[in-house]
């Protein structure tokens, strides 16, 4: 394991809520993260798909992560859009996120999560936000 993805990991491990829903960081480098959740029936809504919050949160960390690739640990999300493209359904949605632009203060990321159903991926929703030092 890089010694990038250990510092993630440990960033990660200081979310409690993060630690709550089971979030993993799965891999970590610069200008590039991917989160990951197993889906549990307590995040599903009354049709059975993946609550809207939950995939919400998923963009929000991983695109938290990817600025803080880039700028360094003590981050905060400024602000940040999700585009649902459908119900995700499945066992586990994976976040990618990419850091797309960045200066010394900011930068623009961007996210695909996919739902995971019987080893196949299909993309549900995209995100895309603002990263800036706290401070």
């Amino acid at each position: 394991m890089s010694d990038f993805l250990a510092l993630g990991r440990a960033v990660l491990a200081q979310q409690s809520f993060s630690v709550l829903l089971g979030t993993e960081l799965l891999e970590f480098e610069p200008g590039r993260a991917v989160l990951a959740l197993q889906v549990k029936d307590a995040f599903r809504q009354q049709h059975g798909f993946v609550h809207g919050g939950v995939i919400s949160y998923l963009v929000d960390n991983a695109l938290t992560f990817a600025g803080g690739s880039v700028l360094g640990e003590n981050v905060l999300t400024v602000e940040f859009k999700v585009n649902y493209l459908r119900p995700a359904r499945g066992e586990r949605l994976i976040a990618r996120a990419t850091a797309e632009s960045s200066g010394r203060r900011i930068a623009v990321c961007r996210c695909d999560v996919v739902s995971v159903e019987g080893g196949q991926e299909q993309r549900c929703a995209i995100g895309q936000g603002t990263i800036a030092l706290a401070g």
